[in-house]
């Protein structure tokens, strides 16, 4: 089947110059000494921040900021319908952004930075889910003139075609439901969820449900995480197995440290997560792909913290040693979407991350999980990878695998005064 039509959307190579002329009062901090930034909007995104790196009036702009990504937007065939643009009555799309001197953040409710100008890039859309174009790249004048000078912004505005295969689970993954693969109204069924428990006690359990080799599990459980009792409420041996169609198991995950509330209170902290192993076949047994830890976030936020790490393949040695590859957080009520994109550099709320680049397939930059999920909701989770980074079923597998333990993991990370669902039940479980 084909993949679904994408677009990747980037705001990169950002710089600022000031003229000396317009050097503000002393009591008010140069940009040359204090890091500017700006907020970037694309109508019906979510709103971006990035820092902006201050350049000499009379420098060119350096080849060190080239390539430096500041924000991204993904826009899915949906997406580019709803944008305005096609119509010649309706307003034209543009990319908004703002620039800012001064400190990011608020002091009792007023904002620290202070506007220095903005900028409205024209957007065209058509035609890009099949051809890359560049919408701008270069300086622009911002703000107002000062004695006879003007403040200069360099951006580039990029779109490019992104094609994703996009898997859908039919139902909750505490369900074992089947997944889709959707391609515009067609859906068709690729994988297979079994979810179980995996009890300490009980061995033969373990087996049937993830066919571990005895001494490898022994091995990866004692490095990356623990099946011993804890006193106190907890939740614990939750695993769930994707099958491809012909009932080969093609990836898993496993909650590996239990989700324990924390002494005196009825949630799991972050001092104290939880965290599930994200395994693929290789050699005749499970090897670690990835680390997910989860816990409960304190305060207004009150939602799931989520920190994803890859695990190198150290050619059979066990290593402990992860690369973060996203950390953030997700609404308790409303859901949201875990990304992994390993080419912004954008701070947002989508939980996007900054490591290295890589052209491993487990590695992919541009892949998603989009949950519709909250607390007492229906959730069926949607999977989204892009094209180049699916070379073989295990490498999609193991992206359906991890939304799973993302979305279990909103379960696990519920206040322990709070009863679980009967899929997520054990007699063994401590629920308050």
């Amino acid at each position: 089947m084909d993949p679904c039509p994408f677009v990747r959307l980037t705001v990169a190579n950002l710089a600022l110059k000031i003229p000396v002329a317009s050097k503000p009062a002393r009591s008010v901090v140069h940009p040359s000494s204090s890091p500017c930034f700006c907020k970037i909007k694309l109508k019906n995104f979510p709103l971006q921040s990035a820092l902006v790196p201050f350049i000499p009036p009379d420098n060119n702009f350096p080849d060190s900021h080239l390539h430096q990504i500041a924000a991204t937007f993904h826009l899915a065939k949906s997406d580019l319908d709803r944008l305005p643009g096609k119509s010649i009555f309706a307003a034209k799309l543009c990319l908004k952004i703002s620039i800012y001197t001064g400190r990011r953040g608020t002091t009792c409710g007023v904002n620290l930075g202070r506007l220095l100008g903005k900028v409205s890039v024209p957007l065209q859309l058509a035609g890009t889910e099949t051809k890359a174009t560049v919408f701008h790249n270069g300086w622009i004048t911002v703000g107002k003139e000062a004695k006879g000078s003007f403040a200069q912004f360099h951006l580039n505005v990029r779109a490019e075609p992104d094609p994703r295969f996009v898997f859908q689970f039919d139902g909750e993954p505490e369900c074992s439901p089947q997944v889709f693969q959707i391609q515009g109204n067609i859906r068709q069924p690729v994988f297979s969820c079994k979810f179980s428990f995996r009890n300490t006690g009980d061995r033969n359990q373990r087996s049937r449900s993830l066919q571990l080799d005895p001494v490898s599990s022994r091995s990866w459980l004692s490095s990356f995480g623990s099946e011993r009792e804890r006193p106190g409420k907890e939740r614990k041996g939750w695993s769930i197995t994707v099958h491809d169609l012909s009932g080969s198991p093609v990836a898993a995950a496993s909650m590996v440290t239990p989700f324990v509330a924390s002494p005196g209170s009825d949630r799991v902290s972050r001092s104290n997560p939880g965290s599930w192993l994200i395994l693929r076949p290789g050699d005749g047994t499970w090897k670690p792909w990835g680390r997910l830890e989860a816990w409960r976030e304190r305060g207004s936020s009150d939602g799931l913290g989520y920190r994803f790490e890859l695990i190198p393949d150290t050619n059979g040695a066990v290593s402990a040693a992860g690369i973060v590859l996203a950390e953030s957080t997700l609404s308790s009520k409303k859901g949201g979407k875990f990304i992994i994109d390993l080419g912004s550099n954008s701070s947002s709320s989508n939980g996007r991350a900054t490591p290295a680049n890589s052209t491993s397939p487990a590695c992919s930059p541009r892949s998603s999980g989009d949950f519709g999920y909250g607390e007492g909701r229906c959730s069926k989770p949607t999977v989204e990878v892009s094209v180049p980074h699916v070379n073989c079923t295990e490498d999609a597998a193991a992206f359906v695998a991890l939304a799973a333990a993302v979305d279990l993991s909103m379960d696990a990370c519920r206040l322990f005064s709070q009863r679980l669902r009967k899929e997520l039940s054990q007699v063994q479980d401590l629920v308050g």
